[in-house]
C-alpha cells in the first residue's frame, strides 16, 4: 500500500467513525438538503448547544462538514455538508409543496438562477422573490443563464409579499442568501448559503453560484418528487 492509498484509507476510517453516532447522522441528514447555523441545528435536533458543538467538531475534524461566516450577520456562521464525503442518504422527509419559492435579498441573481434551474429539473411550480427587491435582474445573471442554456426571462424583481398564494399545497421557501435567511428566520424551510456573485461582479463568481445552485437543486428535486 502506497502513501496515497494509506492516507485515503485513514480518511475513510475517520469519516465512518464520525458517522457512527445517531446525532451526527441526523446532522448529516439535515445538512444534505440545506445549510444551518448551530442554533438552528440545536433546535431541530433538540440537542443542547454544548453537546451539539462536540458532534460538529467531530464531523468537522473528519472533513464531513465545514462552516463559513455569514454574508449578512458577520457574527453568525453556517454549517454545510462537504460534497462527496458521504454516500447520499434518502434525505429527510419533505412534503411535496404546491410551489417552491427561492428568496434572496434583491431578487436579481441567485434566486432567479435557482428558479431557472428548478424549472429544468422539476414539474413542481417555482417562483422567486426578494426581501428588498431591486429594479431589475442583473445582466450578468441573464448572461450566466444563457451560457448554461437556462430559461431566465427578463422580468422585474418582486417582493416576497407579491407572489400570491400557491395552488395545490403550501409554498416551500428556500433562501439562497444569508441576509434574506436572517430576515425571514423560521419562515424559510431551507437555506442555501450561496455567496453573492453580484458583489464580486465576475463571470467566475456567477458560474460558481450557478454550479452550487445546480448541485443543490439536483439533490432537492428528487426528494420532493417521491411520495411523502
Amino acid at each position: 500500500m502506497n502513501i496515497e492509498q494509506s492516507l485515503d484509507l485513514d480518511r475513510r476510517v475517520a469519516v465512518h467513525a464520525a458517522l457512527a453516532d445517531p446525532t451526527r447522522l441526523r446532522v448529516v441528514d439535515l445538512l444534505s438538503v440545506g445549510d444551518a447555523a448551530s442554533s438552528e441545528l440545536s433546535v431541530r435536533l433538540g440537542t443542547p448547544s454544548n453537546l451539539l458543538a462536540h458532534h460538529l467538531k467531530v464531523l468537522e475534524g473528519a472533513g464531513v462538514v465545514t462552516r463559513h461566516r455569514s454574508e449578512g450577520d458577520g457574527r453568525r456562521s453556517y454549517w454545510r455538508l462537504v460534497p462527496g464525503t458521504v454516500v447520499p442518504a434518502p434525505g429527510p422527509s419533505l412534503a411535496r409543496p404546491g410551489r417552491v419559492v427561492f428568496v434572496c435579498t434583491a431578487n436579481t441573481a441567485r434566486s432567479h438562477l435557482a428558479a431557472a434551474l428548478w424549472r429544468r429539473a422539476s414539474a413542481i411550480p417555482v417562483t422567486s422573490a426578494g426581501t428588498r427587491p431591486a429594479t431589475r435582474v442583473a445582466a450578468a445573471a441573464r448572461a450566466t443563464a444563457r451560457r448554461h442554456h437556462l430559461d431566465l426571462p427578463d422580468v422585474a424583481p418582486q417582493h416576497l409579499s407579491a407572489i400570491g398564494t400557491p395552488t395545490g399545497g403550501e409554498d416551500l421557501l428556500v433562501t439562497v442568501c444569508d441576509l434574506a435567511h436572517e430576515e425571514l428566520g423560521t419562515d424559510a424551510a431551507l437555506h442555501w448559503s450561496v455567496p453573492d456573485p453580484v458583489a464580486a461582479g465576475t463571470r467566475a463568481a456567477f458560474d460558481l453560484a450557478h454550479d452550487e445552485l445546480a448541485r443543490r437543486v439536483e439533490v432537492l428535486a428528487p426528494l420532493l418528487a417521491r411520495p411523502s
